[in-house]
C-alpha cells in the first residue's frame, strides 16, 4: 500500500532526505492515478492524499511539513503535471499534514476494540469519508468478523459513489451475520440508486422480516415501490410509516413523489418545502423539488439555498442532485450557459460510480440483433405466436415524447396506461444469448404471451388496451413481434440533438452510463437509430407507426387521429385534452404530459450549440 511504501522510508529518525524521498514516492502515485483514471482522478488524488498522510508514523514538524510539500509538488511538475494542478494538490497536502501535526499524538499501545470503529463512525458524521474509509478498514484488519465495520465501510464507500466495492462490503457484512438488517437496507439503497429496482425490494423485504419496527427500510420499500409503479401499496406504506413517526423525512418524501405522479404539484412542492427547512442535507429533495412547476426569478432564494448547500462538503452523488436542481432552474429562466455548466458537473459526478460505457460491446448488440431477426425469420414467428391485440407499445429514445403520447392515448375510455414496464428488458436479459440468436422457441414464446398478459391484467382486467411505454423497448422489437405479432407499435422520433441533450440535462440511473458523456451519447443514438431502421424494414406492413414529435405538438388532431387509426381505436375528443387526465405518471416527465401542447422543446438544442460539439454530427440523422 501507499501509505507502507511511505512509512518504510521513514527508518528511525525522520530525516530530511527521507521525507523528500516519501514525497517523491507520493508524487509517483499521483501521476500514475492521474493517467490510469481520468474519469476519476479527483476522487482517487484525494484518496491517496487521505491515506498517505493517515499512515505517516509520526506527524511531520512544520519545516518537514515545508519540505515534504515543496518536494512533492516540483516532482509533479517535472513529470508533466499542469502547475495549476500541482498547486491545488499540494494545498490539499499541506492542509492534511497540518490536520496530522495537531491531531495527538498515537501511542504503541494496540487500539482498544471498536476504537477505529467509532472513530470512523465519527468521520462518517462529519462527512469525512475518507478518512472514515481508513479507520474502518483498521478495524476490519482488527476484527475481520466485525459487521458492523464491515457495513460502514460499505456505506463509505456508497457516499463517495464507489458501488461495485461498496455493494461487496454490503454482501460481505450480511455474510458475516445475515441478520444484520442494516446492511440489507443499504444494500438495498445501492442496488436501486444502480437502477436495480426490483432486486432492491428484495433486500428491503429481507430488512423488514429481520426487524418488523425498522421504519428506514420500510420508507425505503416505499420508495421502491413508487418507482415500480406500484403507488397504492406505497401509499399504504408510507402512511404506516407516518402514523408511527410524524417526522420520518423518507417517508415525507415519498408522499410528494406520489403527490408529484398523481399531478398534484402544489401539494408535492408544500411537502418538499417543509422537508427542506427540516433537512437541506436531503438532496433529492431538491432535484424533485424544482420539477413540480417552472422556475422563474422569484426563485433566487432557493437557488442560492441550494448553490450553498452544493459548494459544502459533501458526497459526491448529493452534490449531483444538486447540480441536477441548479441545472433546471437556470434552464427554466434563460441561463443557458450557467445551466449546462451544472448538468455537466452532475454528469462528471455520476461518472464516477458507473462503469464505462462500451461502445464495441452495443454496436456487437445491435449486429446480433440485425442478423438475427432478417424478415423471413420474424414472419416465419407469427404462425406460432399469440394473437392477443391488447397490448400496445410506444417506444423510442428516452426524452423523446413516449410519456406525452402515452398520456394521448391513455386518455381514450378503452386504454389503461402501464408506465415504463421491465418485463421485455428483463427477458432479454435473462435469455441474452438465445435472444441474440434470433427468434426464441415456440414453448418459450407461449410462455412469455401467457406471463406479460398476466402483467397487463394486474394493471388493468377489463380495458381493451394497455400501453407499454418503456423506451427500452425499442431494442426488443424483433423479439416482441415474435410474441405478440397483432399487437401494435408506436415509435417517436425527435430531433436527434434535443433528444441527447434532454436525456444529458435529466438525472438516470448510473446503470443508464451512456447518458453521462456527450460523445456516448451520440454513439448510442446512431446504434440506436441503425436499429430501428432495421425494425421498420423489417416488421410486416401496419405493425409500427413512426411520430415526429415536431409534427405532433404542431398538429395535435391531426397526428392523434392518425394515431388512434393505427391502434384501431374509434375518435374520442378526451385524447386532444390529455393534460386533464387524472392518472399517476411514474416517468420524469409527470409535469410536462400534464400541460397543454407546447412546442418551446423544439430546436431547444440552439441555446446550447457552443457547448454540445459531440451531438452536432447527428443532424444528419434527422432526414432518416
Amino acid at each position: 500500500m501507499l501509505g507502507q511504501l511511505i512509512s518504510d522510508t521513514f527508518l528511525g529518525p525522520l530525516r530530511s532526505r527521507e521525507v523528500v524521498s516519501s514525497a517523491s514516492i507520493l508524487a509517483d502515485h499521483f501521476v500514475s492515478l492521474s493517467r490510469s483514471s481520468p474519469r476519476n482522478v479527483d476522487q482517487a488524488i484525494e484518496r491517496a492524499l487521505a491515506r498517505a498522510v493517515l499512515d505517516l508514523p509520526q506527524p511531520l514538524s512544520f519545516f518537514k511539513r515545508a519540505r515534504f510539500a515543496q518536494a512533492f509538488m516540483w516532482q509533479l511538475v517535472e513529470q508533466g503535471v499542469d502547475r495549476s494542478v500541482a498547486d491545488e494538490a499540494t494545498k490539499s497536502l499541506l492542509l492534511r499534514l497540518a490536520l496530522k501535526a495537531t491531531a495527538p499524538r498515537a501511542t504503541h499501545v494496540a487500539p482498544k476494540p471498536d476504537e477505529e470503529f467509532h472513530r470512523g463512525n465519527r468521520f462518517f458524521g462529519a462527512n469525512a469519508f475518507e478518512d472514515a474509509i481508513a479507520c474502518y478498514e483498521r478495524e476490519i484488519e482488527l476484527a475481520p468478523e466485525h459487521a458492523g465495520a464491515v457495513n460502514n465501510l460499505g456505506s463509505a464507500l456508497y457516499k463517495l459513489g464507489r458501488y461495485p466495492e461498496a455493494k461487496e462490503r454490503f454482501l460481505q457484512a450480511i455474510a458475516i451475520d445475515p441478520n444484520l438488517a442494516e446492511a440489507h437496507t443499504n444494500l438495498g439503497t445501492l442496488l436501486r440508486g444502480a437502477g436495480g429496482i426490483a432486486e432492491s425490494e428484495l433486500s428491503f423485504r429481507r430488512a423488514l422480516k429481520l426487524n418488523a419496527s425498522d421504519l428506514d427500510a420500510a420508507a425505503n420499500l416505499a420508495l421502491t415501490l413508487i418507482l415500480l409503479g406500484r403507488l397504492r401499496e406505497a401509499r399504504r406504506r408510507l402512511e404506516k410509516v407516518l402514523k408511527r413517526d410524524p417526522l420520518n423525512l423518507n417517508a415525507a418524501f415519498g408522499m410528494g413523489q406520489i403527490a408529484a405522479m398523481e399531478g398534484r404539484f402544489d401539494t408535492a412542492e408544500k411537502i418538499f418545502t417543509r422537508i427542506l427547512k427540516k433537512d437541506p442535507g436531503m438532496t433529492a429533495v431538491w432535484a424533485a423539488l424544482v420539477r413540480t412547476r417552472k422556475m422563474s426569478a422569484a426563485d433566487a432564494p432557493l437557488l442560492a439555498r441550494a448553490e450553498d448547500r452544493a459548494q459544502s462538503v459533501i458526497a459526491p452523488l448529493e452534490e449531483a442532485d444538486l447540480r441536477f436542481a441548479i441545472g433546471k432552474y437556470a434552464d427554466d429562466v434563460g441561463d443557458y450557459d450557467k445551466a449546462f455548466r451544472n448538468y455537466s458537473r452532475a454528469n462528471e459526478l455520476l461518472k464516477q460510480g458507473a462503469e464505462d460505457y462500451d461502445r464495441r460491446s452495443r454496436t456487437r448488440f445491435v449486429d446480433d440483433l440485425i442478423a438475427g431477426y432478417t424478415r423471413e425469420a420474424v414472419a416465419s414467428a407469427a404462425r406460432d405466436a399469440s394473437d392477443s391485440t391488447r397490448p400496445i407499445f410506444v417506444v423510442g429514445m428516452m426524452r423523446s415524447g413516449t410519456s406525452l403520447v402515452e398520456q394521448i392515448i391513455a386518455s381514450h375510455p378503452g386504454v389503461v396506461g402501464a408506465g415504463e414496464l421491465h418485463f421485455w428488458s428483463d427477458v432479454a436479459s435473462r435469455h441474452e444469448a438465445m435472444v441474440r440468436k434470433g427468434i426464441l422457441d415456440a414453448s418459450i414464446r407461449r410462455d412469455l404471451a401467457q406471463d406479460y398478459l398476466n402483467t397487463l391484467s394486474a394493471h388493468s382486467a377489463t380495458a381493451a388496451h394497455v400501453v407499454d411505454k418503456a423506451p427500452v423497448n425499442a431494442d426488443h422489437l424483433g423479439l416482441i413481434h415474435s410474441v405478440f405479432p397483432r399487437a401494435r407499435i408506436i415509435y417517436l422520433h425527435r430531433d436527434p440533438i434535443d433528444t441527447c441533450l434532454s436525456i444529458y440535462f435529466q438525472q438516470f440511473s448510473i446503470a443508464m452510463n451512456f447518458t453521462m458523456d456527450l460523445s456516448d451519447l451520440a454513439h448510442y443514438y446512431r446504434e440506436h437509430r441503425r436499429l430501428f431502421l432495421h425494425w421498420r424494414d423489417t416488421l410486416p406492413a401496419g405493425t409500427l407507426l413512426e411520430v415526429p414529435y415536431s409534427g405532433l405538438v404542431t398538429d395535435l388532431a391531426g397526428w392523434t387521429r392518425r394515431i388512434l387509426e393505427h391502434l384501431g381505436l374509434g375518435w374520442d375528443e378526451r385524447c386532444l385534452d390529455f393534460h386533464l387526465t387524472q392518472r399517476s405518471v411514474v416517468t420524469a416527465s409527470s409535469w410536462q404530459v400534464r400541460q397543454k401542447i407546447y412546442g418551446s422543446s423544439v430546436k431547444r438544442w440552439q441555446h446550447y450549440e457552443r457547448h454540445i460539439g459531440p451531438l452536432l454530427s447527428l443532424r444528419d440523422l434527422d432526414r432518416d
